[in-house]
């Protein structure tokens, strides 16, 4: 990569190999100036690998981190060369003329953050990254910097997102991602302990709305018994079932199943969620007759193990295509699912009413919190950590028995 000197002043792009961006074998790009013997280090915002950053050298490959790590490093060496040829060079100078311009802009922030959250295929996250700087630049205009985010303005932020009709859940998921912009600015010293907007005595995000997602196990039966013409609507019916069978399985787990998943008449799974997490810990269901059914019904006719059970993804689809492919499933059996439960008089029904199904109606069964923690792939201090292999399989089987006793 590119190195910078000028009048004793030397500019250098570096891995700073220090400390690992947690749970990842990446580490921070950074920019170290260097003057009169003392050094300083300036985030790109930027984290690779030794590897990946080795590569930065090859013209052919790594062209958008170079591309963006360098456009960092233009910045910083033109405002050394403004102050050489103008005011006179310092580090001090130099830190308070980037803590103004890109450093200082919250819309850069968010833009270098769904940048990373994209390279390291956290889609999802990047989106609600995406959906918060949208709704900024709405109500803020097309630039704004950290000192301009005030108690005051974000007070005025909730009443014009509350005027627009957004939830709470809607408005503490945009302050939340907000506040992670602001934490991070903080760290990096561009705004002072003083000037935190957040907290107690200043602004406090709104609690999520509390939503009573969970359906009794009678009504769980009208979803089981109600009639339906069209193959579509059945489908969708079934897959949601499978969701509720299945310990409440996210749809992104579900269509992830391959027939290799299914061992024993058990089926053993991690979580998409926490497979970039150092331990890795399983989750086993065991495989009900009516889940069964609904696999000879809807599932790939061809059983090889690398299939896909139920036949939505592929393995050539990119990341990007495959949270598309899982978006647009998830969408239809909501919609779906809400028809039949407005023709029910039950109300919305979705696909995580299934997961908060489960999890209610063991609990309501006597199933014990560490087992029904385990099942949903959760991970609390207060819960078990143990794997689900710490149960029995007696229990195992005459828990998974409770979600189908109707009577």
């Amino acid at each position: 990569m590119d190195n910078f000197t000028l009048d004793r002043i030397s500019a250098y792009i570096i891995l700073d190999v220090r400390r690992a961006k947690k749970n990842t074998d990446k580490y921070p790009v950074k920019y170290r100036v260097c003057y009169l013997r003392k050094c300083i280090y300036y985030p790109s915002g930027r984290y690779l690998n030794k590897d990946e950053f080795i590569l930065l050298d090859d013209p052919g490959k790594m062209k958008n981190e170079r591309k963006l790590i360098s456009a960092g490093f233009d910045k910083i060496k033109e405002q050394i060369t403004e102050l050489v040829n103008g005011e006179g060079f310092s580090l001090e100078m130099l830190s308070r003329r980037l803590s103004r311009g890109t450093k200082d802009s919250v819309y850069d922030a968010f833009k270098a953050k769904i940048d990373d959250l994209t390279q390291s295929e956290k889609l999802g996250t990047a989106e609600l990254y995406s959906y918060t700087l949208k709704s900024l630049k709405e109500y803020a205009g097309e630039d704004m910097k950290f000192h301009q985010v005030t108690k005051t303005f974000l007070q005025q932020y909730e009443k014009e997102l509350l005027r627009q009709g957004k939830s709470f859940t809607t408005i503490s998921m945009y302050m939340r991602n907000l506040r992670s912009i602001i934490n991070e600015a903080k760290s990096h010293g561009i705004i002072r302990q003083a000037q935190y907007p957040f907290g107690k005595g200043k602004y406090e995000i709104p609690m999520e709305e509390k939503r009573k997602l969970a359906l009794s196990i009678s009504q769980i039966k009208q979803v089981v018994d109600y009639p339906l013409s069209k193959e579509t609507d059945r489908k969708c019916r079934d897959l949601w079932l499978f969701i509720y069978l299945a310990s409440g399985i996210n749809m992104v787990d579900l269509l992830k199943l391959k027939y290799k998943n299914i061992r024993n008449g058990k089926i053993y799974y991690y979580r998409q969620k926490t497979m970039r997490k150092k331990v890795k810990k399983e989750i086993v269901v065991v495989l009900l007759p009516m889940m069964k059914e609904i696999i000879d019904t809807w599932g790939n006719p061809d059983r090889k193990p690398e299939n896909y059970i139920f036949p939505v993804l592929t393995d050539s689809m990119t990341p990007a295509e495959e949270r598309l492919k899982v978006k647009n499933m998830t969408h239809l059996v909501n919609d779906k699912m809400t028809a039949i439960g407005e023709e029910l008089g039950i109300g919305r029904i979705s696909t995580y009413t299934g997961r908060h199904s489960y999890a209610t109606i063991q609990k309501r069964s006597g199933t014990s919190v560490e087992f029904i923690s385990e099942q949903l792939g959760h991970s609390d201090v207060g819960v078990t950590e143990n794997y689900l292999d710490s149960f029995e399989d007696e229990e195992m089987y005459r828990n998974a028995e409770k979600l189908l006793k109707f009577d």
